[in-house]
């Protein structure tokens, strides 16, 4: 049974999703942007058999405090520091595997980079760490990193609207009534909330520091070669095709999955993704 708890990390709340046998190894399920842990409340149950889940909300998500952007430095660096702290610091993880969804990507591999040692495995499903991988809709935000100002923000900005939020959970896959709306609508919710949309524009903003610890995240595939699983929708316009397979440069050994759905695979594609994890773990 899942269980919903709090943790005080550096003086601020962060909500987790806990769940399985502390005995089972573990794996921590990093979340995508706009989302929060909510995002795998269906692989959750499907896991608890073979592994102990651990699943945070970073700070400004989902349940976790979400203090104002002028009071708090919303940078992946700083998001990464409170996750690594409720996993190392609070809960006293020595060795886990990580699913990295997005946003979970850049916090979840630079913890990896950081602890080489304590990571056991690696489920990638649409979480990029190769040029390649940025999309055409990333396009919009460029100028946006170039030059921060209020005509650069605009389109960016659209990324915050509701309209935004549903393409994401429905483009590209095969049957949108398959889609929970509850999915979007949660996104939306805390997405609406005040204040939010400064937090969500400076982490926007800071996306560009991940592509230039891409580099380094190379060498820790390279060098450590971590049991790696991709289960990647293939129709995502944010994370293309080609960034999933330039992992195999880096880890040959990699499983590699492509499923005809869009960025958030696991809302019509959780049992697949669950049994390919249980199966390529066991």
């Amino acid at each position: 049974m899942t269980t919903f708890q709090h943790a005080t990390v550096h003086g601020v709340s962060v909500f987790y999703r806990e769940a399985g046998s502390k005995a089972s190894p573990t794996i921590v399920l990093l979340h995508g942007f706009p989302s929060s842990s909510h995002m795998f409340r269906d692989l959750i149950p499907r896991l608890t058999e073979r592994f102990h889940v651990i699943a945070p909300d970073y700070i400004g998500f989902g349940y976790s405090d979400a203090p104002a952007a002028d009071s708090f430095e919303y940078t992946f660096d700083n998001l990464a520091a409170h996750v690594e702290e409720l996993l190392f610091g609070v809960l006293g993880l020595k060795k886990f595997s990580i699913y990295v969804q997005d946003y979970g990507a850049p916090i979840g591999y630079r913890i990896a980079f950081k602890h080489q040692e304590a990571i056991e495995g690696v489920v990638v499903q649409n979480g990029n760490a190769y040029i390649e991988g940025i999309g055409a809709a990333f396009d919009p935000m460029k100028p946006f990193w170039i030059d921060r100002n209020a005509e650069t923000e605009k389109p960016v900005r659209e990324l915050l609207k509701k309209e935004t939020t549903i393409f994401q959970y429905t483009h590209g896959t095969k049957d949108s009534s398959r889609i929970n709306p509850d999915s979007y609508t949660m996104d939306q919710l805390f997405l609406d909330r005040p204040g939010n949309d400064a937090v969500q524009l400076d982490l926007l903003h800071d996306y560009q520091s991940n592509l230039a610890l891409y580099d380094g995240w190379h060498e820790f595939f390279r060098s450590k070669q971590p049991k790696t699983l991709i289960v990647w929708g293939k129709n995502d316009p944010f994370f293309t095709v080609e960034g999933a397979q330039a992992y195999l440069r880096d880890i040959p050994k990699a499983e590699l999955h492509l499923i005809d759905t869009g960025h958030f695979a696991l809302e019509d594609s959780s049992e697949f993704i669950a049994e390919q994890i249980v199966k390529f773990f066991a």
